[in-house]
């Protein structure tokens, strides 16, 4: 293990001995740190905090301190990081409150890029880009392979689909279904992000029928529940991966989806 001369380890911290922690770091009280991971410099972790392996901490990264949310009185809620992950300069992510099920929780794969905001009780899959102030507020779901633009805000209780793409400097106040691609203050949908599924390999097939099935929500002035029926019926004989979840996307909405 690593340790600069300067940096303070809590001594109920579990710090695999392959972590390097750079000068001027805090590691706080109950913080576990799995193998390869690197806080570069003046990097600030509290606990209870769980980090996986192989992540990078930037400079002045704070990393699961207390929610400012008024709510919270000091309990032991957590925070649950993956794999993989890089968290650039200057990022904020808070643990949960006992109000929700006092977790945030973070996957693997993720890049989390300068003065980018995690709030409490957020779920953030995996594969996702967080561009620069790119920020969540509290009970946020974001799923996998999701592109978040630059200064970009999303209101609480929000839900996010898999494979969306949110354009920069965009406010966002409804849940965002898989695969679309919005923009603007207040965000409005611009069509589905194509290119983002091409590039994760989703076939041709599935992007087409998708596109119908898009269609019957955005463009055939149909209620919702009519639209989730007839995209089921327009999948009922493929069944397709794809489809499936952009139906459960806008079924699981709880706030209602931005149309």
């Amino acid at each position: 293990m690593i340790i600069h001369e300067t940096s303070i380890v809590h001594p109920s911290s579990k710090i695999d001995d392959s972590v390097e922690i750079g000068p001027f770091c805090i590691v706080g009280e109950n913080v576990e740190v799995k193998k390869d991971t690197k806080l570069l410099s003046h990097v600030v972790i509290k606990g209870p905090t769980s980090i996986g392996a192989n992540n990078i901490f930037y400079q002045f990264s704070t990393i699961g301190d207390d929610t400012p949310d008024k709510k919270f009185k000091g309990e032991k809620t957590k925070l649950e990081i993956g794999d993989n992950n890089i968290f650039r300069e200057g990022v904020t992510v808070h643990r949960g409150t006992v109000q929700d099920k006092g977790l945030t929780k973070i996957g693997s794969d993720n890049l989390l890029m300068a003065y980018s905001h995690v709030a409490h009780d957020c779920v953030v899959g995996n594969d996702n880009v967080f561009a620069n102030n790119a920020g969540i507020a509290g009970h946020v779901n974001v799923g996998n392979n999701i592109t978040i633009g630059a200064l970009t805000t999303v209101h609480q209780f929000c839900k996010l689909g898999d494979f969306c793409f949110v354009g920069m400097n965009t406010s966002i106040n409804m849940d965002i279904p898989a695969y679309l691609k919005v923009a603007a203050d207040p965000a409005r949908v611009i069509g589905l992000n194509t290119v983002g599924m091409t590039r994760n390999g989703i076939e041709k097939e599935s992007i087409s029928l998708i596109k119908k099935a898009y269609k019957l929500v955005y463009k055939k002035n149909l209620k919702i529940n009519t639209a989730i029926n007839e995209m089921k019926k327009l999948n009922h004989d493929s069944q397709n991966t794809y489809l499936n979840t952009f139906i459960a996307s806008i079924e699981a909405s709880e706030r209602g989806i931005l149309r």
